[in-house]
Parts: structure tokens; sequence; C-alpha cells
């Protein structure tokens, strides 16, 4: 997350508000992985996203897991490929 490392360096608290408001808000996934949108950008179900206001937060649905791909600020355009 390397947005929150330049938040970090120049509002510490402020950044770390935001790592625990990602957290919380990624717990819905533990009971609830399809909890999430799919994501508009990519063609392919098990990819989606959580909206964590700015950010989305990039996750993949697997058999017996869920990954968090990536965080990135909703004014940030999204990679071709993951």
């Amino acid at each position: 997350m390397a947005s929150t490392r330049y938040v970090k360096r120049d509002a510490p608290f402020y950044a770390q508000g935001v790592v625990d408001k990602l957290t919380r808000r990624s717990q819905q996934l533990v009971d609830h992985p399809h909890s999430g949108r799919i994501v508009p950008a990519y063609d392919d179900r098990n990819f989606r996203e959580l909206i964590v206001f700015p950010y989305r937060l990039i996750y993949r649905v697997m058999t017996d897991c869920i990954y968090v791909i990536a965080v990135f600020h909703g004014a940030q355009q999204l990679p071709d490929s993951l």
C-alpha cells in the first residue's frame, strides 16, 4: 500500500485511521466473500472490490481463501491487469 506510506510520512495519525477503516470493512469478507461488487474494469467475476471511501479495496475470491490484491485511491486509474 504505497500511498499509505506517503500518508504515514505526512500524517501518521490519519494513515493509521485509514488502515483501521480498511481492516474493519474487510472483515465482512469472512462471512460474505462475494459482498463486494465485481470490478467493472476486469473481465473476471472473482475480482471484486469494496468501496471504503475514498479507497477501493480490490480482492480476489478463491475456493478456500480471499486475497487482497491492492488498495487504490478512488481517483487513481486501475492498471490494465492485476
